[in-house]
Order: structure tokens, then sequence, then C-alpha cells
């Protein structure tokens, strides 16, 4: 059996940064252990599968070690490959995730824009489970629906930071994002996962439902401009629209080719 495979950077202009993410287009499911394991192979941060049904697509992501609730990267990179290479009619994508209901991505032009619910944050203290994590403290911890979110004070500090993988690995939480105010945007991050299989993301879609409206509060603004921090970078434009999130940026093919299954 021959099963199609493409590998997108999404949340980048150019190959070899942003964040990559592999896309299968499905016929039908494949069991949820054969798609853990194709993950695992790939041994990227997402892999997404999907299935037309009903003029829109069933959509589900991996990471190596675990099915996720939501996946920003991997569904940008899904619709660059529905809008390039499955021949999508159009300039909308409606999507539907079991976990986390309709999501959709719109294009114009180069860039696509994500359309997700947004995560609201409650404030939590800085425990020390927490704040082993990192080699610096920061100033507010907060806690979504799947990650906790550290505020720290400086844009240096993101990008200077040396997390403790083993301590953040036992937070019960999908990952951990730490945020900045930007220098010359409006807030900067960086996320950590290895409790998911990742140990730091490049570019993670998802925590911008999370950081939008976050920043959005802060800054007195709905449209805010962002940079991932990791080796890699990515860049995002986002934009609060109180229940949902928009969060943009473009992508680029990398591989297109097949798996061969038993």
């Amino acid at each position: 059996m021959k099963q199609k495979i493409y590998q997108v950077d999404a949340f980048t202009d150019k190959v070899f940064s942003g964040n990559p993410a592999a896309v299968c287009p499905l016929e039908e499911w494949l069991s949820d252990e054969l798609m853990q394991k194709i993950a695992n192979e790939n041994n990227l941060a997402e892999t997404a599968f999907y299935v037309k049904q009903d003029g829109e697509y069933h959509l589900r992501w991996f990471t190596p070690t675990v099915e996720v609730d939501l996946c920003g990267h991997a569904t940008l990179a899904t619709a660059y490959v529905l809008f390039h290479h499955e021949n999508h009619p159009g300039d909308i994508v409606h999507f539907y995730s079991p976990r986390s209901g309709p999501l959709s991505v719109t294009r114009n032009g180069e860039v696509l824009t994500l359309n997700f619910p947004t995560d609201l944050v409650a404030p939590i203290e800085l425990t020390e489970e927490i704040t082993a994590g990192f080699d610096l403290k920061p100033s507010f911890a907060f806690k979504g629906k799947t990650d906790y979110l550290l505020v720290f004070d400086t844009e240096e500090q993101i990008r200077n930071i040396t997390p403790q993988l083993g301590a953040i690995s036992k937070l019960n939480a999908r990952g951990v994002i730490i945020t900045a105010k930007g220098n010359e945007v409006d807030f900067v991050s960086r996320f950590f996962g290895p409790q998911s299989g990742i140990n730091e993301d490049p570019v993670t879609g998802s925590a911008h439902t999370t950081l939008t409206p976050y920043w959005a509060g802060e800054l007195g603004k709905s449209e805010l401009t962002a940079i991932q921090l990791s080796e890699r970078k990515g860049y995002l434009q986002c934009k609060h629209l109180n229940d949902r999130v928009e969060i943009s940026g473009q992508a680029k093919l990398y591989l297109q080719g097949e798996i061969y299954l038993e």
C-alpha cells in the first residue's frame, strides 16, 4: 500500500525555516496505531492526517508520541497542500477537528490565515515546579487549556533562556509557552513540550491562540505581530476576535513523496 505524503515548512517564506509538518491525505482513516507510527517515523513536531467528508476536511494531528488537541502549523501546512497540490477550489478551506471543532484557513495571495478558537488563561502561583523549568524566573504565570504561559520582562531573556527539559517534562500540560514584549514586533515567544515528544517546537501556531488574547489585553490592540524565537524562527500576524483568533503566515513545500505500508 502506498500513502501520499507532503512535508511543508510553515510560518515562513523559505524552506529550512519555520516549522516543518508532514501532511497525509487519506481516503479513509488509518488505525490510530498506524497513524502514530507514521508520525513517530517522520520524527517531526506534527504529522497531520485528513479525510474529506461532506465538503469539509476532518483533521487530526500527531506528534512522534501523542495525538494533540490542536496544531496551528500543521493545519497551515495542510491548507497549503490542499490549495497548491490537491486541487481544492476557492480560497477557503473548512476543517473539522474532533477535539477542537470547526477550523478554517483562508488564502490571500501567498498569505494563509488560520481561524481558531481563543484559549483564555487564568493566573496561577509561580510554584517551584514551574520555576525549576528555566534558569530565569518569570514575572507571571498563567494556565490555559493545555499549556502553561510564563511571562518574562525582555525579548533578550526569551532568546537566551536555558530550559531544564527534565523539570518541564514533569509538568501536567502539553507544554510551556514563554513570552515577552518584543523589541521590533509586539511580542516574542518560545515553546517547550518534552512531555509531548517535542523538546522545543520551532513555531507553534496553537500557542498563539493563548498568546494573542493575552498580549491584545496587555497592549490594548487587536492586531499584533509576533516572532517565535526558535533556531529556525517563525513570523506570524495575529488578530484577536474575542472568542476566535486569526493567525497568518506563509508556507513552502519541501518534499512530496510516498510512504510504503504493508
